[in-house]
């Protein structure tokens, strides 16, 4: 069976404004919302304390947002996915959920400086204060030095925004 629905996929720094942006996104395209932050946040809540925890706990629930997801696509949801597509490793898994079914894929690279990125992340600290231990500048280094912008040989359909200022 081949998917009629559509993912969206998220790339973009630590703090450019992908979750901002996905809102707007899932509403606009009256899509399902899946966020990575709302699904850690609601079964490992304060178990992650660094990146590391970060990532062992994301690859924990990878196996049943794809099964969620393909099972959206395949009814013909549209679904926009907050959980980022920052190195090829995560884009490849994250085009799998629609590659696998059948499925169409936009992935929006919100291309914003590094300056913008911080001065986000540090709004994001007054905002969401329970974040303010992972919202830093060293972690937005850490994460940034594993950042791979989009390559034309993935083979993707992107859309570049470079405009995504929240404050």
């Amino acid at each position: 069976m081949k998917a009629t629905g559509k993912l969206f996929i998220l790339c973009g720094k630590m703090g450019a404004g992908k979750s901002t942006f996905s809102k707007t996104l899932a509403k606009q395209e009256r899509a399902m919302l899946i966020s990575e932050d709302d699904w850690l946040a609601t079964h490992y809540g304060e178990k992650i304390q660094s990146f590391d925890d970060y990532r062992y706990y994301s690859n924990l629930i990878k196996p049943f947002i794809k099964e969620h997801v393909q099972c959206l696509l395949l009814l013909g949801v549209k679904v926009v996915m907050d959980f980022p597509a920052n190195t090829k490793k995560q884009r490849e898994w994250l085009l799998s959920l629609c590659r696998d079914v059948g499925g169409e894929h936009t992935l929006f690279y919100l291309d914003v400086s590094d300056e913008q990125c911080l001065l986000q992340i540090g709004q994001r600290r007054i905002s969401q204060p329970e974040r303010a231990h992972f919202d830093t500048e060293a972690v937005f280094h850490h994460v940034t030095h594993y950042f791979e912008p989009p390559q034309d040989s993935e083979e993707l359909h992107i859309v570049r925004v470079e405009n995504t200022h929240v404050g």
